[in-house]
């Protein structure tokens, strides 16, 4: 499976920002042109956005905000290293 980042876009997650974390991750994405970046539909996880998935290793983000996604990238995407102070715990205890 290709890489990939789905940013939720259902209401809920768009209430919270999430079609302007979209527009982070499509403005960056120059730097990880590998990656399919997809706004997708809800991700079930509401209440907790707005959510990005990570696959193919299956690598939750929640309540994230455009000013991190550029460490998102850098750390996770460039680097390898999921950034830990950011995932989401229901997912990553």
């Amino acid at each position: 499976m290709n890489k990939a980042i789905l940013i939720c876009q259902s209401r809920t997650c768009k209430s919270c920002g999430s079609a302007a974390v979209l527009k982070a991750f499509k403005d960056n994405h120059y730097l990880i042109p590998d990656v399919d970046i997809v706004g997708s539909g809800c991700l079930g996880q509401c209440g907790n956005g707005p959510m990005v998935l990570v696959l193919p290793q299956e690598v939750w983000y929640n309540k994230v905000h455009p000013k991190i996604v550029k460490t998102i990238i850098e750390q996770h995407l460039i680097a390898g290293k999921p950034v830990i102070s950011l995932l989401y715990r229901v997912k990553h205890p």
